[in-house]
């Protein structure tokens, strides 16, 4: 997709995020002071208008703490969120905030009211949000957003344990967009489904994006998903962001060597088309207790010297790809066998 060169949707800025932990009964007994787990370092990006932005890492890695700063659900301790420009903490109400983000959950069944049929929680959004005008002109809303997401207004009697898993998560979405959001954080929308009906979610955003013109920040894992949706990637561990790129840049040309591990790891089925690049080695480093200087410095193949003693930056700050590394050069000496870039299963 061609994407406008327009001011970010959204800009965040330097953004961070601990959690102070309950103490043990041993931490009690000796009077240890009670640790600190930073999720987020120091994370910055943006998201233009209409966008989809995919952000992957290993678990731990602070996706969905990010995701839960913009939408609002959890306070970010330093950085700034930006939304035109305009700083998101200026708005005047959480309710306001809710207009322009949403999120949508990795379990859709944990994120609905098991209580309440689907038509009734869709009503409830425009009710709260004073949208649609009297109860009439909300059923029938209700009916325009269970045909949005693909489902039949047949369906809006049901309690959510009535469905699938996969209508489940239709029902989460279009509950996200009864407030004519620009913005959806999707956190790991489609993990917990059947291949198939991952790729019925997936045509569904991506058909959302071009029908509402919305932006996506697409949180997950599965490297070839995210590849097939997003415009662009950026990279996280350990609570920051590694590397950001145009998705075929990331795929052809990754410059870190997390991230090139990461790509390593998919799994081939055709010999031919393996990488000679190394696969990650060793376990994420105790985020309580994270390593001097770079945060990949315990894993990384490429490692020198300086690594150990030095934090690296973001950089560019301004451009297109950005890498945090202080021996990037070393990385890009491995080359995808069979090309530059790893293939990816299309999802029809």
């Amino acid at each position: 997709m061609n994407l406008p060169s327009s001011a970010p949707l959204l800009s965040v800025r330097h953004l961070s995020k601990t959690f102070v932990l309950p103490r043990n009964s041993r931490d009690l007994l000796t009077g240890a002071p009670r640790q600190r787990l930073q999720a987020l370092r120091d994370v910055s990006l943006t998201v233009q208008p209409g966008e989809i932005l995919g952000i992957v890492g290993e678990s731990g890695c602070g996706k969905s703490t990010l995701g839960r700063c913009l939408a609002g659900l959890e306070t970010p301790d330093q950085g700034d969120l930006l939304w035109q420009g305009e700083s998101l903490s200026a708005m005047r109400s959480r309710r306001e905030r809710a207009r322009r983000i949403q999120m949508v959950f990795q379990d859709p069944y944990a994120s609905l009211n098991p209580r309440m049929s689907l038509g009734q929680m869709l009503e409830e959004v425009l009710h709260v949000h004073g949208l649609a005008g009297d109860a009439a002109e909300r059923r029938e809303r209700v009916d325009e957003l269970l045909l949005m997401v693909g489902l039949t207004p047949l369906l809006k009697d049901r309690l959510p344990h009535a469905i699938s898993g996969g209508q489940r998560q239709r029902i989460s979405i279009a509950r996200a967009l009864a407030v004519e959001p620009q913005l959806l954080v999707a956190d790991e929308p489609v993990s917990a489904l059947d291949a198939s009906v991952q790729a019925q979610i997936i045509n569904l955003l991506e058909d959302l994006r071009a029908r509402l013109g919305i932006a996506i920040i697409f949180i997950a894992h599965d490297l070839n998903v995210v590849r097939h949706i997003s415009d662009r990637i950026a990279v996280m561990y350990l609570g920051e962001v590694v590397e950001t790129a145009v998705t075929e840049t990331l795929f052809g040309r990754p410059e870190h060597p997390y991230t090139r591990g990461l790509l390593a790891a998919i799994p081939m089925p055709d010999p031919r088309l393996r990488t000679n690049v190394p696969s990650l080695a060793g376990e994420l480093p105790d985020p309580l207790h994270p390593p001097e200087g770079c945060s990949f410095s315990t894993r990384c193949p490429h490692v020198v010297e300086a690594c150990g003693m030095r934090h690296p930056a973001l950089l560019p700050e301004i451009g297109e790809h950005a890498v945090r590394c202080l021996n990037p050069a070393a990385s890009t000496q491995f080359a995808f066998a069979g090309g530059a870039t790893h293939p990816t299963q299309e999802i029809d």
